[in-house]
């Protein structure tokens, strides 16, 4: 295990096969709690919307790996752009950032990070040590153990995550909002608050040929993809499953987007 991460243990959270909660890390470049999520099969895509090969049920099988308990915070990208004179997240197209110069409202320090581009985004887990999550990673991480259709289930229930139609005079909430819509794994806000750039190109067809083992996406396109449904968004009952996929421009800066990240697993834990 690399030497930046630390482990720990707290928590509800699903169990592993050995009866144990999944272990929680630290990830010290930038604090990021992390929560390990095994290696194993599991279906990817739903088969409910009408697009078809957009949703297509196929099986996927991933390496081990640590992804975010929650989205990257608006205090963490602070001390980012401190450390390294990256630009700031003041930048929005629908004309709604919250950032000026190097702050933003102390209320929505523990707020997710949007008007970030994909390149933000990337420039930032690098600078962390992570990287962006796969589409597979982040859909996996999102259904928890169990491949539910929301993190919290397979019923849509509005009240446990943020979306357009409980939002109020609100745009986003803290990261660790909504504990009801916690996904198996522990991982906060999968569903709902913000949407959340993937590493991946968007291919429309890409479900019918991606590889078994540890798929990337495609090779190139127009479109990086983001997942999770978000604040801004009608028809959340359709944009917040753990399978719905949307895409963006990789220079696109909204109020509705964010990002958390992942790291690989060694071949053991730490104790």
């Amino acid at each position: 295990m690399a030497t930046d991460i630390q482990t720990t243990r707290y928590g509800t959270r699903e169990w592993l096969d050995d009866g144990c909660p999944p272990p929680l890390a630290v990830n010290v470049r930038d604090g990021s709690v992390m929560v390990y999520v095994p290696a194993g099969e599991f279906e990817m895509g739903d088969g409910r919307d009408t697009d078809y090969l957009n949703y297509l049920k196929h099986r996927v099988h991933l390496t081990a790996y640590w992804i975010g308990v929650y989205a990257v915070t608006n205090a963490q990208y602070l001390r980012f752009v401190e450390a390294t004179g990256h630009r700031v997240p003041d930048e929005d197209y629908l004309g709604q950032a919250i950032w000026s110069g190097q702050s933003f409202p102390p209320e929505k320090a523990e707020h997710p990070v949007v008007c970030v581009s994909w390149d933000d985004a990337v420039a930032y887990a690098n600078w962390a040590g992570g990287a962006l999550p796969s589409e597979a990673q982040w859909e996996k991480a999102a259904r928890g153990p169990a491949g539910l259709i929301y993190p919290w289930g397979n019923a849509w229930d509005a009240r446990r995550c943020r979306h357009d139609e409980n939002k109020g005079n609100e745009t986003t909430c803290p990261v660790s909002g909504y504990p009801g819509g916690v996904c198996g794994y522990g991982t906060y806000n999968q569903s709902g608050n913000v949407w959340e750039w993937c590493a991946d190109w968007y291919g429309s067809d890409y479900y019918g040929k991606s590889p078994v083992r540890d798929p990337r996406g495609p090779e190139g396109g127009w479109g990086r993809v983001y997942r999770g449904g978000s604040w801004w968004h009608v028809a959340p009952e359709k944009g917040c499953r753990g399978a719905c996929r949307g895409w963006n421009d990789p220079r696109d800066r909204f109020n509705y987007l964010g990002f958390r990240l992942v790291r690989p697993a060694s071949p053991s834990l730490p104790s």
